[in-house]
């Protein structure tokens, strides 16, 4: 079993800045990958980076430039900041690790965290 606690989601005005966090605790060896996605009311969920642990990193088109994603491998968990924020960034933004215990892969996703950016 593992356990994801996400933070740091909120208000933030279009042109400002928030991070957010995802702590994994339980059984984990290691966590090969860490992402973000989101989804925007009456949308798809869509994902906005990845990271490995190995530190490769790949971003939605739409936040290039604005968010940066990076881990802590030694704590289990992910960041996102996100700057430059805009309206449309407003979403439920979930975090999802893979994680190797033993001989198995398994995925876990958060319960998702509110951001609303307002103009």
């Amino acid at each position: 079993q593992v356990h994801l606690v996400e933070s740091g989601g909120g208000l933030a005005q279009a042109g400002g800045s928030l991070r957010l966090s995802c702590a994994a605790s339980g059984n984990i060896h290691s966590i090969p990958n860490m992402s973000w996605s989101r989804q925007a009311p009456g949308k798809e969920r869509e994902l906005v980076a990845g990271i490995t642990d190995g530190g490769l990193r790949n971003y939605a088109d739409a936040v290039k430039g604005r968010f940066t994603i990076s881990r802590d491998n030694a704590k289990n968990t992910v960041y996102l900041e996100m700057n430059s924020l805009k309206v449309e960034d407003t979403a439920v933004y979930y975090c999802k690790v893979d994680v190797l215990w033993r001989e198995s892969r398994v995925g876990y996703r958060g319960q998702g965290i509110q951001v609303t950016v307002s103009s």
